[in-house]
């Protein structure tokens, strides 16, 4: 491939100011937040506008075997938008308009740089909700949530992106534009390729337009806090109240660590005295309510925990809500982190918490908690020393030793983040040949130069005949 002769084409092909080459733009915009994983050398990055830029620069790259590799706002924690060498990074952040909100049809059809946040705070003012909501929803976007079905505080009870993914517009790996799913609320003709593109991170195609389900605004919910000695009590606790058939709005679980890091850096006044916090909303309405956190209450009591009741200061509700969602980026200021994703099932949080413990004991790495526990899905954070080189050692063992375990729990490897670079082994591990095998099918039918993100998913692919590396 002849870089020079790559942007010449570029240039020409877009607007001014579409392609940036400026080593720090590109270099700070050549990754995601997961900091373990390697980062390529990019040859550019393009700003797109529009989808018809999306689709020019596909066809660019398709001519000159270049690498694309599709980026929102870079939250993501598996390293599913870290450039490769040689490519093009994709930055969708100025397509971040809100194109239709339609409260007849309870939809919307947004850009995928809108934030997740905005798009929430936008279609409240109709009486409509967009339930999806990751701990990164005030940055996220609508198109990387999409490439990662990202779930989030309220997935427990209202489901994941690809529940609320109604159509999407996608430029191909052929340099192609197409329309996917439908804006009915039902339709079965044909594969569901709109649900395949969700979670295929930037795989399989590259999101320029998507329509989205929305509900009614919930009601007012009630806050349930449960305090803990322990992490396996809270996680008895979180299986009493699935055995119970309650079902939260948002089911959080929140170490010491983690609110203690969170203080620290934001002067919260926090005052929790306990190694485990679970919080909970109960969004049912009336008397259902009421009853389903009286209830919830009692399972929290008969797990053991130190103290547990209905909150009754909205303001410190909220305050632990908000420590919840700054979890992470509070932790990562303690150290370079590397962050879980697995998921199990309800029945076996308990024995899966008391794993990482141990793992993290034997491996003498600490290790803070912080969890969707309402759907099983935990996200242990391993922190290290900057520069400590056997700490990070000890750290990468814990994090495959963590994955594993989750499979022998009958669970995944990741709930929400995405494969990315981090898991392409555990993935492996995950999937029997055959079905990696169909996945590898699916690949090459869509994208057969292999021009998109490659790299990540599988551990080896291929662009244009030849193997595509990462730099370290």
């Amino acid at each position: 491939m002849n870089g020079e002769l790559m942007i010449g084409d570029l240039l020409a092909a877009l607007p001014e100011g579409r392609v940036v080459l400026d080593p720090v733009v590109v270099s700070g915009v050549s990754h995601d937040e997961a900091e373990w994983a390697p980062v390529g050398t990019a040859a550019a990055v393009v700003r797109p506008r529009s989808t018809e830029e999306v689709r020019r620069t596909v066809e660019v790259c398709l001519k000159h075997g270049a690498p694309v590799v599709p980026r929102g706002a870079g939250t993501g924690l598996s390293g599913g938008a870290n450039a490769v060498d040689a490519c093009v990074v994709l930055s969708l952040e100025k397509m971040a308009s809100v194109l239709e909100i339609n409260p007849l049809e309870r939809l919307a059809v947004i850009q995928p740089g809108v934030i997740n946040d905005v798009l929430r705070s936008a279609v409240a003012e109709h009486g409509l909700w967009y339930p999806p909501d990751p701990a990164s929803s005030p940055w996220s976007t609508i198109g990387g949530n999409i490439a990662t079905n990202a779930g989030g505080l309220c997935c427990v009870k209202y489901g994941v992106t690809r529940d609320y993914v109604l159509e999407l517009e996608v430029v191909t790996g052929t340099a192609k534009v197409v329309r996917l799913g439908r804006r009915t609320a039902k339709g079965v003709a044909g594969y569901d390729l709109a649900g395949l593109i969700v979670g295929s991170e930037g795989t399989l195609g590259i999101v320029t337009e998507a329509t989205v389900r929305l509900r009614p605004l919930p009601a007012p919910s009630i806050t349930v806090v449960g305090y803990f000695s322990d992490v396996v009590s809270a996680g008895e606790a979180v299986r009493g109240a699935g055995a119970a058939g309650i079902i939260p709005a948002v089911f959080e679980l929140v170490d010491w660590h983690c609110l203690r890091a969170v203080d620290e850096w934001k002067n919260m006044g926090l005052s929790v005295e306990a190694e485990v916090v679970l919080l909970a909303r109960i969004d049912d309405p009336g008397a259902t309510g009421e009853m389903a956190a009286d209830q919830l209450v009692a399972c929290f009591g008969a797990a053991g925990a130190t103290w547990a009741d209905r909150s009754t200061d909205p303001d410190e509700a909220d305050a632990l809500f908000a420590a919840r969602r700054l979890a992470y980026p509070a932790v990562e200021r303690l150290g370079p982190v590397l962050t879980e994703d697995v998921c199990v099932p309800r029945g076996q949080i308990p024995v899966m918490l008391a794993r990482v413990e141990e793992i993290g004991r034997r491996h003498r790495v600490t290790i803070a908690n912080i969890a969707h526990v309402g759907d099983g899905n935990l996200h242990p954070l391993l922190i290290t020393e900057a520069g400590d080189s056997a700490a990070r050692r000890r750290a990468q063992a814990a994090f495959e030793e963590i994955l594993d375990a989750a499979l022998e729990l009958g669970g995944t490897i990741t709930g929400e983040h995405g494969v990315g670079l981090l898991k392409a082994g555990g993935l492996e591990r995950e999937l029997s040949p055959e079905v990696l095998a169909m996945h590898r099918a699916v690949k090459a039918a869509l994208d057969p130069a292999g021009l998109l993100n490659p790299g990540k998913v599988f551990a080896r692919t291929t662009v244009s005949g030849g193997t595509q590396g990462l730099s370290g």
